[in-house]
């Protein structure tokens, strides 16, 4: 018996195909068990090679990619990464994907799309391997619970901002968090490891879905109360102070822990501005972005919080931050908006 993990390739173009499956089995640890040119076809191969993860184009023939991902995590759940175009369409699409299981995904490039798609070949294998060992049952609740708003009974100003920070995973646990808040609340301020143009469109699903009001942040913007402001996928996002005011603006330096926006650098922003009365929350995701942040925060006096691993996709982020005893507080998805409303 093999020990690689096995995938499942479902695309309706040939060359794609064949350039992910030669990007893929470049890989010791990966084996392309077969490849599918719909998802009709790609029904029979699942029953027939059973694989560990399945990649996804969003647009095929016969049944879209969203239909097929929701048939699939009914009826067999597993690990399913999309290829999404770079189009608004494509990251409307990917967006709902990930509401309805999908792991995660990687952007198909519309143009030079052979040197482009290579380029990303090792965000693609680390993505597979880290899919092969997620937490399905966590994946298998997304979209599923019913969220009701909780009510803020008093506005004690414990805190002058909440600041949280999420991965792979995280697009679907921030929307379980921030749905479940209700108005008045200090300003919330995410990063979230996502694309540019997929930030435009989370923000406005997040908005919709809401009670408090949920901006993209893109130029320099003052800090006001029941609202919630995510970091553009291009930008870091830093809290800043002036005049006795919390701002947040939008900072183009380099990545950090290879990510823009970083959790490091938004955690890391407030405790250079001394801000004690933070509420911070880390959640599910690949890598350590964010830990060390959040121990500078807890060693400011910050109050931190880690989601737990049980409800995890995964546990790499928020684990990381529980190594270096960053995280106060260690609680399952499902309880932290309650926490957050119940520590005002």
């Amino acid at each position: 018996m093999s020990n690689k993990i096995r995938v499942l390739i479902i695309d309706d173009s040939a060359f794609i195909r064949v350039l992910l499956t030669e990007i893929l089995q470049s890989d010791s640890q990966i084996e392309v068990i077969a490849t599918a040119e719909d998802p009709l076809d790609a029904r029979e191969k699942i029953k027939k090679y059973s694989p560990d993860v399945i990649t996804l184009d969003v647009e095929m023939p016969k049944m879209d990619g969203i239909t097929f991902l929701k048939n699939l995590m009914r009826l067999r759940p597993m690990p399913v990464i999309m290829v999404s175009t770079l189009t608004q369409a494509g990251a409307d699409t990917t967006i709902q994907a990930l509401e309805f299981g999908a792991f995660d995904f990687v952007e198909k490039p519309s143009t030079d799309v052979k040197s482009k798609l290579t380029s990303l070949a090792e965000e693609l294998v680390e993505k597979i391997k880290a899919a092969a060992k997620c937490n399905t049952l966590a994946l298998e609740k997304n979209g599923t619970s019913k969220k009701s708003v909780y009510k803020l009974k008093t506005i004690q100003d414990n805190f002058e901002i909440i600041a949280i920070g999420a991965s792979t995973g995280g697009t679907e646990a921030i929307r379980d968090v921030i749905t479940r808040l209700p108005e008045g609340l200090p300003p919330i301020v995410m990063a979230q490891h996502i694309p540019d143009t997929f930030s435009t469109s989370y923000s406005k699903r997040l908005n919709t879905e809401s009670k408090i009001q949920v901006r993209e942040l893109r130029s320099a913007s003052k800090l006001m109360r029941g609202f919630a402001y995510l970091a553009p996928g291009s930008h870091h996002l830093v809290v800043q102070r002036k005049n006795g005011e919390l701002w947040a603006d939008i900072d183009d330096g380099e990545m950090v822990n290879r990510h823009k926006p970083s959790v490091d650098v938004l955690f890391n922003s407030i405790v250079d501005m001394k801000i004690e009365r933070c509420l911070a929350v880390i959640l599910t995701g690949m890598g350590k972005d964010g830990a060390k942040g959040m121990k500078n925060m807890r060693d400011l006096g910050c109050i931190t919080v880690a989601q737990d691993e049980l409800s995890s996709v995964v546990w790499g982020m928020p684990g990381a931050a529980v190594a270096l005893d960053a995280a106060q507080k260690i609680l399952p998805l499902n309880k932290i908006a309650n926490f957050i409303v119940n520590s005002q």
